[in-house]
């Protein structure tokens, strides 16, 4: 579903990304990991079209889509998560959830769609009409996550969502990403919790310096602490 070749990236005259290849399939849940500094952010951003010096090649779907604006990738069915979450403080939860509709068919059946997340989403069912930046930070990383999936998205892009969150809440959002993927819906995640994202992922890459120094299954690189160690540890 996902095919990135040799892609390199830059910011200013800084060469983050180094020649990166990975794929990853429809149906799966890949993990792109290492250490702080290695360029995963950088990864999925240029990915989701928010890195202007980029080259080599993204393909979603056999379609082409670098050089092309983020909306057109969001319209293809890519939705992100971005580290920062970049709720809106001055909406309420139920406004936010809108704003990942205002470019979507299902912008038609707002009202169920809300109902839907609401459903999924207990924690928000419950605020939905409060603002959203009187929530916690693991709240509101919850509503950017269903801010994401509210239009349905072929695949999500998820940038450290459990940075400063606390655990109870990890695990609630994990939990939701391996329903999310039972449900069909294709994920790239980048995490710093690397025991937790390995044990729903299918597939792994590791970065390091800008390139891709490991790939397999999530279950050998959970087995090898060696490897974790060497390349994931904080």
């Amino acid at each position: 579903m996902l095919e990135v070749n040799d892609l390199n990236a830059w910011y200013g005259t800084s060469h983050i990304l180094q020649g990166v290849s990975l794929e990853v399939r429809k149906g799966e849940l890949v993990c792109l990991i290492g250490r702080n500094g290695a360029g995963k952010t950088t990864t999925v951003k240029s990915i989701a079209g928010l890195i202007p010096k980029a080259k080599g090649s993204v393909k979603f779907e056999g379609v082409e889509l670098l050089g092309r604006p983020t909306h057109t990738r969001f319209s293809k069915g890519l939705a992100y998560v971005p580290e920062e979450r970049r709720i809106v403080p001055g909406l309420t939860v139920r406004e936010n959830i809108r704003l990942g509709l205002l470019a979507s068919p299902l912008r038609r059946r707002e009202a169920d769609v809300i109902d839907e997340i609401a459903e999924t989403f207990p924690r928000l069912k419950e605020r939905l009409d409060q603002m959203a930046i009187t929530m916690s930070g693991g709240e509101q990383q919850m509503l950017a996550i269903a801010r994401a999936v509210a239009s349905k998205p072929k695949m999500v892009l998820l940038d450290e969502p459990s940075e400063g969150i606390m655990p109870v809440l990890v695990d609630e959002m994990f939990e939701y990403f391996a329903a999310l993927k039972r449900s069909g819906v294709t994920i790239l995640l980048i995490e710093q919790n690397v025991g937790l994202a390995l044990r729903i992922a299918d597939r792994a890459y590791i970065l390091d310096q800008g390139e891709i120094v490991y790939s397999g299954s999530a279950q050998t690189m959970l087995a090898d602490e060696a490897i974790q160690e060497r390349y994931c540890a904080v």
